[in-house]
């Protein structure tokens, strides 16, 4: 199913509720990040290495500044925004002994910061190119997909959409619970935009720049099977590259499976990223583990 619906801009420093239900007025700030130290916290977010290989991707994931770094955004020297990079690398060899020809990152919160329920939001900036896969997403600390996974922004480099969806058992991967917002005119994925979805003990409400794109509620997914959305989960982004979602939507084998002969050229002059200005989570329940804190941007 295919949405439309009316964006607002989101200013630069802008902190909103995710959509869908304003929070209460018991609701509190559980985690935020807006990166300002200039540098990655790692008493909040893991940085993950590649092992086992997933859904074919063509990237090798490191801890390195190569991939995983904080810039500064605009003239506000204030103002920074973490950067997940693509690189060309031919030949890289992990720990283990795989080659890949990209390198890429992947951060998550877990047994840092897990939570159960809450508005969840980032401020991301995508770029364009077929292959390109970043993602915004949370799970479940255990066996997938039992434990649930929460997909709050999917893109496969196509910058006139993005998509969400939710996987459990009975309804994982091609199966998922998935819906795509096909932006306006003149607005697309390269541009700022919030993220979110508001989880509650019976629905997911997903939003784009606060307005809603896409509703789960429990007896949809009692459809297909278990509601995996009562435990704990744990937050997510990455920059993967190919395999099988990109290929799927855009059919290509070649140089790489579901990566585009000009995405490989814009790996290679550096133009691959994700940039994230903000991640928080809002929410009447408290962390499992520390990690919240409570500056907040404002509206400039």
């Amino acid at each position: 199913m295919c949405v439309s619906i009316s964006l607002f801009w989101v200013g630069r420093s802008a902190v909103r509720p995710s959509g869908g239900e304003h929070p209460s007025a018991e609701a509190k700030l559980l985690f935020f990040d807006d990166f300002r130290s200039g540098q990655l916290d790692r008493s909040k977010w893991n940085v993950r290495t590649t092992g086992n290989i997933v859904n074919n991707e063509q990237q090798a994931y490191i801890d390195s500044p190569e991939t995983i770094y904080v810039a500064r955004e605009g003239s506000d020297a204030d103002n920074n925004v973490l950067v997940l990079q693509a690189r060309h690398r031919p030949g890289y060899t992990t720990s283990d002994g795989q080659s890949f020809d990209f390198i890429s990152g992947r951060i998550d919160t877990r047994e840092r910061f897990q939570f159960t329920y809450g508005s969840v939001s980032a401020r991301m900036k995508l770029s364009a190119g077929p292959g390109l896969w970043p993602a915004f997403w949370m799970m479940g600390a255990g066996a997938w997909p039992e434990t649930g996974e929460i997909d709050v922004m999917e893109n496969v480099g196509q910058s006139d959409w993005v998509s969400c969806a939710v996987h459990g058992q009975g309804y994982s991967g091609e199966d998922g619970l998935v819906n795509k917002l096909f932006f306006p005119v003149g607005i697309d994925a390269t541009d700022w935009h919030v993220y979110g979805v508001d989880w509650t003990p019976d629905r997911l409400i997903f939003t784009v720049d606060g307005s809603t794109v896409y509703r789960v509620t429990r007896p949809m997914v009692d459809f297909f099977g278990s509601w995996a959305f009562d435990n704990e989960k744990f937050l997510i982004l990455n920059l993967a590259l190919g395999g099988v979602y990109p290929f799927k939507t855009n059919g290509i084998h070649s140089p790489y499976p579901g990566i585009a002969e000009e995405t490989v050229a814009g790996i290679r002059n550096d133009d691959a990223k994700v940039m994230v200005d903000w991640v928080q989570v809002v929410g009447t329940g408290g962390p499992t583990e520390a990690g919240s804190t409570s500056t907040m941007k404002v509206t400039s």
